[in-house]
């Protein structure tokens, strides 16, 4: 053994830990991360974390306090996972916070959010979201009502579609909410919710939207890391992107006419073509049976409604229009947030900063706050 692994030993030992070392705990099969001044090797623990295994290793070989605070209400009952992790903790001389993070911007940071949850901010109001999801079920009664009363032709099936479409993006972004464990203040009770909201008035997969969403959260805007600027090689975004496809000459698709071509394959698709079909495999391959019960709850009840209605082809040409209109309706609430900002690789800024950076404000209006879920607060989201 070298003489680097034998201080590697000889720390183990004594369980105390420069940043250095943890940093090089970085990899898929050996995970460290740091949390509260304390280190803990989750590299087992990652493939049963409820959020998923990459959010977990986008933070290998970090300070993750922050992030742990954001995604964790219930600290004690998530600390008595940690504590067999637990190897030892940061020696005293080293800071709070690893590489260029900003110490004083997260202190900051850490007595905002104390004083909001004094103030009483993050305390959610059921009743709100009770009225959220009554009018959810009325868009889609009214929906079905309208085609039953004045028949399938053109305008009743075109305002058909509008109104489902209404009710499945409102849906969308109930189940956000629910999603993030921020309504009620058991964490099952929330999980229950997110699971009928998004299988059985949506149709999709609650663990899939986990995984995926708290990835987004953890490292927005920053490339391999967040899905959601994953832009499959169709398009290249941001400042630094197209310099980088540029210089290595990487031409996989016509970049200098996406703007033209964003239009037919970016807004119409990807809920009805991309996400479905990642929300199926996904739920085949990790044999997912709780969320393809729910989601198969959702097409049951729909087909049973629509197809004495349209029949087979007529109702599975309906809905696929109602996903178009949802399609659009999402890409363009979700993206105006996010694809004006900063967009680049892995910076390892504090907490603070790399939400900044990433996330803009939509002007606030009663109409605004409805049409985006109020997801026009991004940067309060965040």
């Amino acid at each position: 053994m070298g003489a680097g692994g034998q201080q590697t030993e000889m720390a183990s030992c004594s369980g105390i830990y420069t940043w250095e070392e943890v940093q090089s705990h970085c990899r898929r099969n050996d995970m460290w991360l740091v949390i509260q001044r304390k280190v803990y090797n989750v590299t087992n623990w990652a493939t049963k974390h409820p959020g998923g295994f990459r959010v977990i290793h986008h933070y290998a070989g970090e300070d993750a306090t922050e992030a742990f605070t954001a995604f964790h209400p219930d600290k004690k009952f998530v600390h008595r996972f940690l504590k067999p992790l637990l190897i030892g903790k940061l020696a005293e001389t080293e800071p709070n916070q690893d590489r260029q993070k900003n110490a004083a911007v997260s202190q900051d940071f850490k007595d905002l959010r104390a004083r909001a949850v004094q103030q009483g901010l993050f305390r959610a109001h059921p009743l709100f979201f009770m009225a959220h999801l009554i009018h959810i079920v009325l868009l889609e009664v009214l929906a079905w009502l309208l085609v039953w009363f004045w028949g399938t032709n053109w305008i009743s099936t075109i305002v058909c579609a509008v109104l489902m479409a209404t009710a499945q993006i409102q849906a969308g972004w109930l189940q956000h909410d629910f999603g993030h464990l921020s309504v009620f203040k058991k964490s099952t009770w929330n999980h229950l919710a997110h699971k009928f909201l998004i299988g059985h008035l949506k149709g999709a997969s609650a663990n899939w939207w986990n995984h995926r969403h708290f990835q987004h959260h953890a490292k927005p805007n920053i490339f391999s890391k967040d899905p959601d600027v994953n832009m499959l090689r169709m398009f290249v975004i941001g400042s630094v992107q197209p310099v980088e496809y540029g210089t290595k000459k990487i031409k996989h698709m016509p970049y200098n006419h996406q703007h033209r071509y964003f239009f037919l394959v970016g807004p119409p698709l990807l809920i009805p073509v991309y996400f479905h079909l990642q929300i199926m495999r996904v739920m085949i391959v990790r044999r997912d049976w709780v969320d393809m019960a729910w989601a198969l709850s959702y097409y049951l009840r729909y087909f049973s409604c629509y197809i004495q209605l349209y029949g087979l082809l007529g109702s599975f040409a309906l809905i696929v229009f109602v996903r178009f209109l949802e399609s659009h309706w999402f890409v363009w609430v979700t993206q105006m947030s996010h694809l004006p900002m900063d967009i680049d690789h892995e910076k390892h800024q504090d907490w603070l900063t790399m939400q900044l950076q990433a996330t803009c404000n939509i002007e606030e209006s009663p109409f605004n706050d409805w049409f985006s879920g109020h997801l026009n607060f991004q940067i309060e989201h965040q």
